[in-house]
């Protein structure tokens, strides 16, 4: 019997290529300046996407990252009660230091990668499933419940 022990090699390489185009591609996004600081941004906001998310979607998000951001992704425990968009942001700039406007920023830049990977369906049913404030940072606008059946509300 013959086994091909590159294989695994083979396959961990083309995560490790995946994993550095979305560090590349937040990089550009953010205009960080270095891939360093690209890669502690990863892992800050998808840690913090991991504690947000649960069921399918966590599920079949982190089947879309590549390996590495995955593991960050799915190392988190959902809490129970999850954040607001904007309470997400305060929460990220509370762990990093980071002012909340550095932290809005961050959580953009590494969305727009996340999007790319994941595809339109997949970030809505993202959408639906966390509370109000994250379309806006996924670059998507925020409809309220009556814009999305189209009806308009009276503000008197």
């Amino acid at each position: 019997m013959i086994t091909d022990v590159r294989a695994p090699l083979e396959q961990q390489q083309s995560y490790s290529t995946a994993y550095e185009q979305m560090l590349e591609k937040v990089r550009y996004e953010g205009a960080y300046p270095t891939r360093e600081k690209a890669e502690e941004v990863v892992r800050l906001v998808l840690a913090g996407l991991g504690r947000q998310l649960a069921g399918d979607e966590r599920v079949d998000l982190a089947a879309c990252l590549p390996l590495e951001a995955a593991r960050v992704l799915t190392a988190q425990i959902p809490d129970t009660q999850p954040l607001t968009g904007w309470a997400f942001v305060k929460d990220l700039a509370a762990r990093s230091g980071a002012s909340p406007a550095t932290a809005r920023w961050d959580t953009g830049s590494v969305f727009a990668a996340v999007a790319a990977h994941a595809g339109t369906d997949l970030i809505t049913r993202i959408l639906h499933q966390l509370p109000t404030g994250y379309a806006l940072l996924f670059g998507r606008a925020e409809l309220t419940p009556a814009a999305q059946t189209g009806r308009v509300r009276s503000t008197r």
